[in-house]
């Protein structure tokens, strides 16, 4: 892929993308295009299948119909033309491991070690994953640490940190792999009210960065502020879409008016 088709590629493309878990069927073909260094941030009653995409998008979960691109490469699969047809086949676990190593997530849950510090958490990857040497994967976590405002913490345990700061933990985790994409599953929802405000800006800064990022939240001031593009979805499907200040203030379907006569 050359320069200028790398620039022109979404981050992520997903198309005709079907989720079943079972006989409930989650996803019903979604269609999604988040450009490089975009902010889309994605809304919904709870089981609309915000999570699951996202964990589709992460190659957490397998899809069972479509198909996933991220930065122009098929996620999950490799494609072949067999018999003149194009064919999909599953890519080996340790080729989606590498796929998987390109994106980082948050999730509502801070998922963090218990027994490791702040700085043990954040090197923790880099080291196991990467192989890289733990001299720079601390200076590398110390640096992190300090871009989400943990400076003074980087010793502390989980147990000694408040639920905002063990979600700062997890970001800079995340960072520590360098992801091309970053998604965040409702990051804000376990915490108190007083909480939320640190974590997002942390995001908002993220976002001024020119990370790409896919968000899943209920935080719609958050969506207007620093969204460039924002989805509501329901029952599996993408209800409306578009740049979030129209959506937000002037939505098209029904559906979105009750959504957000609700949540505003």
């Amino acid at each position: 892929m050359n320069e200028l088709t790398t620039a022109t590629t979404p981050m992520v493309r997903v198309r005709g993308v079907h989720k079943f878990f079972g006989d409930l069927h989650v996803l019903r073909g979604v269609d999604l295009t988040v450009p490089r260094g975009s902010v889309c941030v994605v809304v919904g009653p709870s089981g609309s299948g915000k999570s699951t995409l996202l964990r589709c998008v992460n190659e957490l979960e397998q899809i069972d119909a479509g198909r996933i691109e991220v930065d122009g490469e098929l996620m999950g699969y490799r494609e072949e033309v067999r018999r003149g047809r194009p064919e999909l086949f599953r890519l080996h676990p340790r080729d989606i491991a590498r796929q998987r190593s390109r994106i980082g997530m948050v999730f509502q849950r801070f998922n963090l070690f218990p027994h490791m510090t702040a700085v043990q958490n954040v090197m923790e990857a880099p080291v196991q994953v990467r192989g890289t040497g733990r001299a720079q994967a601390r200076e590398r976590a110390l640096e992190l640490l300090g871009r989400v405002g943990l400076s003074d913490r980087v010793d502390h345990y989980p147990a000694q940190l408040s639920g905002g700061q063990q979600q700062r933990v997890a970001i800079a985790r995340a960072l520590a792999m360098d992801p091309e994409l970053m998604l965040f599953d409702e990051p804000t929802s376990a915490l108190d009210p007083e909480l939320v405000g640190e974590v997002l800006g942390v995001m908002k800064d993220l976002a001024a960065e020119g990370m790409t990022m896919i968000v899943v939240t209920h935080e719609i001031g958050f969506a207007r502020e620093v969204g460039d593009h924002l989805v509501l979805m329901d029952e599996g499907v993408v209800v409306e879409q578009g740049a979030p200040r129209a959506v937000l203030d002037r939505p098209a379907q029904e559906r979105t008016r009750k959504f957000l006569a609700r949540v505003l």
